[in-house]
């Protein structure tokens, strides 16, 4: 991946047509949802321990296969990077798979857990669709195309961010208390939650997805790895938000994220970093 002091904005303009390649995530998601969801909440689901002491289940394993057959025959050029089978080619073009992020939710039964699959041209997620086929959702964009979701009757929806423009209207997600205190900002995360309106840890990518709804102004986390985050770049890009790592930075190579509303987003950053 590219590295943080060479990362180009994620605000950079972009004139490519996306249209084929927007559709082609598509289908992947169609694809996935079909491999995931044939062994969801399976009593004999197969579960095991990955090197890292994180759960991987047959599943996950299927469900990136799955993809990568589909981009393999469609998409032979490009670069891959997988949760569970790793960076394949060398492309300025890489898609970037989670095939089922909240595996500690899938294996338990729990139906919020998503698939994460982006485009990223030169380093900038320019595609990203995040499925949640357990509960019927799901929500993609591409630069220049806006950002969209499903609705009850099956129509897309185009969204977009809030227009709260002070913290103490705010709600928040910050994932988990332990997250924060892990990387000594538990007194940041204090300091927040003192400052806004409401706060909650939603989990996951399903926050990203509220506040790109409209519904939250601000999510963060720490420890997350580029697949967990690179689809909800555009998502949030084109539904006006911004993205950036805790430190305010363009790129997906920082292990932290904060998406906001755009309008807040420097003052979040300064409520955060304050002490």
């Amino acid at each position: 991946m590219t590295s943080p002091s060479s990362q180009p904005s994620f605000d950079a303009p972009f004139e490519e047509d996306l249209t084929a390649d927007l559709e082609l995530a598509l289908r992947l998601a169609d694809a996935a949802d079909a491999a995931s969801m044939g062994r969801f909440d399976a009593p004999d689901l197969d579960i095991r321990r990955k090197s890292d002491a994180t759960h991987v289940t047959e599943a996950d394993l299927a469900t990136e296969r799955a993809i990568r057959a589909l981009l393999e025959a469609e998409r032979p050029d490009d670069s891959v990077f997988g949760e569970e089978y790793g960076v394949t080619g060398e492309s300025s073009r890489q898609w970037i798979i989670d095939p089922i992020d909240g595996t500690a939710n899938y294996l338990k039964g729990i139906p919020m857990w998503t698939t994460l699959i982006a485009l990223a041209i030169d380093g900038v997620p320019r595609v990203g669709v995040v499925s949640q086929p357990a509960i019927g959702r799901r929500w993609w964009a591409a630069t220049g195309h806006g950002a969209w979701t499903n609705t009850v009757s099956g129509d897309p929806k185009r969204i977009a961010v809030s227009r709260v423009d002070t913290l103490a209207e705010a709600s928040v997600s910050f994932q988990s208390v332990e997250q924060w205190d892990t990387v000594g900002r538990s007194d940041a995360l204090l300091r927040l939650s003192r400052t806004v309106w409401r706060d909650r840890g939603y989990g996951d990518a399903w926050p990203y997805m509220l506040l790109a709804e409209g519904r939250l102004e601000f999510v963060a986390e720490f420890g997350v790895k580029e697949y967990d985050i690179a689809a909800l770049v555009p998502i949030v890009h084109e539904a006006g938000g911004r993205f950036t790592s805790f430190d305010g930075v363009d790129t997906l190579a920082d292990r932290s994220s904060l998406a906001t509303n755009r309008v807040l987003h420097d003052d979040f950053l300064t409520l955060l970093h304050s002490d």
